[in-house]
């Protein structure tokens, strides 16, 4: 794999942390909510036009776009093991930027994660 392929799967991994990130962050926002028919269109115009949102659908969309020039260039059973590198990336960034827990437990997942990928890169 060369430096061009892993740079777009390091970039479309990237947006797509940064996408849960700012969801998350938009949800925050907004506040806790349930949908029901009396709140449909309510909750649904907060949710469309709350920057956060916005900006984490942005990156979702971007995601994908570098995710199918990954796909152009990488073996799918190489590339998609590499998106588990997101839920690294966004159990840290949650930890930092929202105060989430992050229990041992947590970690070993992470560094088991992190084994595996590097087992699925080595072949």
């Amino acid at each position: 794999m060369n430096l061009t392929s892993w740079l777009l799967i390091l970039t479309g991994v990237s947006l797509n942390a940064a996408a849960q990130l700012l969801l998350k962050a938009g949800t925050r926002s907004v506040g806790e909510f349930a949908f029901s028919m009396a709140n449909v269109l309510p909750i649904g115009w907060k949710l469309a036009t709350e920057p956060h949102i916005l900006g984490g659908l942005a990156c979702y969309v971007v995601s994908v776009v570098a995710w199918i020039l990954v796909l152009s260039r990488v073996e799918v059973s190489l590339a998609y093991p590499m998106v588990s590198f997101g839920y690294i990336v966004t159990a840290l960034a949650s930890w930092w930027l929202f105060g989430e827990t992050l229990s041992i437990e947590r970690i070993s997942g992470i560094l088991v994660i992190m084994l595996g990928v590097f087992l699925i890169t080595r072949t």
